[in-house]
């Protein structure tokens, strides 16, 4: 079984490659104020409700959110309705932004 967690380094090669789909899991405001070109946006309260209706349990779904804390549980609790290759971006857009592409505002 994949880890858990994932560095963001590690998303973005997935992403490149189109191994994988970004599931932003921060507020409408955060993701108008940056976000990674290409996720779905669908904010952490929304995820019970949306999940089985716009999610593939049997494709790669990288979860991000600011730090990394959000998109840690959203991923455990993706992993326990089925969702098993559900993995957290470390370190959330924050990480992404100082590692992956300094495009990406930090705030």
């Amino acid at each position: 079984m994949l880890e858990l967690e994932l560095s963001a380094v590690e998303a973005a090669g997935l992403l490149a490659a189109r191994k994988a789909r970004l599931i932003d899991v921060r507020e409408p405001w955060e993701v108008a104020t940056a976000h990674i070109p290409g996720c779905l946006p669908m904010p952490m309260g929304e995820v019970p409700a949306r999940a089985h209706q716009e999610l593939d349990p049997d494709e790669h779904l990288l979860v991000v959110c600011h730090h990394g804390m959000r998109s840690l549980s959203v991923a455990a609790w993706l992993r326990q309705e089925g969702f098993e290759q559900a993995q957290s971006v470390r370190g959330g857009i924050n990480a992404w932004s100082a590692e992956v592409d300094s495009r990406v505002p930090r705030y």
